[in-house]
């Protein structure tokens, strides 16, 4: 089994499919990578030799962020935001959708599981 930026690739799929799962590397890079690492695309991450492994690790190190690294980036990028205040961050704060979405209907992977809010009891005479 390859393992790459510590993660293990699936064995049985191709090399493009396999080195997307690595957080941070989608499928325009994992071409790239594998074309500068002199790898095709349909070999599978089992037929790839000691020489192809230590070739796309060092690409990927060199050139790309991913994995923690690029996880405590963004993290940081979420938490300046919510410091300087701005909408963005706001958002983030609430737990609400940031990009414009509609919150009346729909929202719920933001918001999470709907909370049911009784009504009010009339006073009877």
């Amino acid at each position: 089994m390859a393992r790459i930026a510590g993660v293990d690739l699936p064995r049985n799929k191709r090399g493009v499919i396999g080195l997307t799962y690595i957080y941070g590397i989608g499928s325009s890079s994992a071409r790239a990578i594998l074309e500068k690492a002199g790898v095709e695309e349909d070999t599978k991450v089992e037929g790839w030799n000691d020489e192809n492994i230590k070739a796309i690790s060092r690409i990927i190190a060199e050139e790309y962020k991913t994995e923690g690294q690029l996880r405590s980036e963004v993290q940081m990028n979420i938490k300046r935001l919510m410091d300087i205040g701005c909408y963005r961050g706001l958002r983030h704060r609430k737990g609400l959708p940031l990009r414009g979405q509609r919150t009346r209907t729909n929202a719920r992977t933001r918001k999470g599981k709907r909370k049911t809010v009784a009504n009010k009891k009339k006073a009877t005479k």
